[in-house]
């Protein structure tokens, strides 16, 4: 496989990845580099691609075309070797619910050839890392699901992996534990593990990752660090308003250097400039709105669309 400039010390490098089922093709021949270290985001609508990628990153999906390698090793060939270099925290919680917290990392160490004896001193570290010491006796029924979840990515790290790959982490988790995954993960990206990061949550990837690209219908739309994104893709000032249709368009409709987005009953005027935007709500008291900078959700739908995808 010859490199791309730069990507010599990629921890994945694909080129014209591709994915087909049957006559479908669900992954176009993408080309994708993640570098070492830092975070990582592979973003985009259910059914975009992200997840049968990411299979096919872990060997778990044939590829059925292009070029991949992990590592620096080529995949599937060397499967078992990267396998052994890399964490995977799963979308679904999926521990042995018979098992105790501290016997579900045992088990799961011996899937890499580690003894008992050889992590106990890792599983102490990994609980105080993701704050379980006082569960390492509770069993699956007894912990909370961001408690299963942090024990998703103590469970991840018991190989002491180089590449560590992270599918939705906090998903339908309340904020205080979404705040502290955000803490660990960071600490990873500083110890310099290299992560990549999937995600529904656009603040949760603008806060975390260093560079991502946005995929969608299987191919890669746009790429890019989220503040690049934002200053490529969309206007500097967003004024959400609330307000009838008819009384919002000749409000907002036509000011220069400005576009107007109705979503449902919520109209997004996307504005270069603030000062004409504001001038023209003053003389409009029935419409209620507020003011804030554009944002890597703004990009996504933008370039993804606000139609559901089921």
């Amino acid at each position: 496989m010859s490199l791309a400039p730069g990507s010599a010390d990629a921890v994945v490098l694909a080129r014209g990845l591709t994915k087909k089922y049957g006559e479908r093709t669900v992954v176009c021949g993408i080309d994708l580099t993640i570098p070492r270290g830092g975070c990582f985001g592979l973003l985009g609508p259910n059914g975009a691609g992200k997840t049968t990628t990411l299979r096919m990153i872990l060997g778990q999906a044939p590829m059925s075309g292009g070029t991949l390698s992990v590592l620096g090793l080529p995949m599937p060939a060397a499967i078992r070797e990267i396998h052994a270099r890399t964490g995977v925290v799963p979308q679904s919680d999926n521990q042995d619910p018979d098992f105790t917290v501290v016997e579900n990392l045992r088990m799961y160490a011996r899937y890499f050839g580690l003894r008992p004896a050889e992590v106990a001193g890792r599983i102490d570290e990994l609980l105080g890392f993701l704050e379980l010491t006082d569960r390492r006796d509770a069993r699956m029924r007894e912990l909370s699901g961001g408690m299963k979840r942090r024990l998703s990515i103590a469970r991840a790290l018991i190989n002491d992996p180089e590449f560590i790959m992270l599918d939705e982490p906090t998903t339908g988790l309340d904020p205080q534990v979404r705040h502290l995954i955000w803490t660990r993960l960071r600490k990873l990206k500083a110890s310099g593990k290299t992560l990549l990061l999937t995600t529904h949550y656009m603040d949760e990837a603008e806060r975390l990752c260093d560079q991502l690209v946005v995929i969608d219908r299987g191919r890669i739309v746009t790429q890019g660090s989220p503040r690049g994104l934002i200053d490529e893709h969309v206007e500097p000032h967003v004024i959400e308003v609330q307000g009838e249709t008819a009384h919002v368009v000749p409000v907002l409709g036509n000011i220069p250097g400005s576009r107007l987005l109705t979503v449902g009953e919520t109209h997004y005027c996307y504005a270069r400039e603030l000062g004409p935007v504001l001038a023209r709500l003053e003389s409009a008291p029935q419409l209620r709105y507020t003011h804030r900078t554009a944002n890597l959700e703004d990009v996504f739908l933008k370039l993804t669309g606000h139609e559901l995808r089921e």
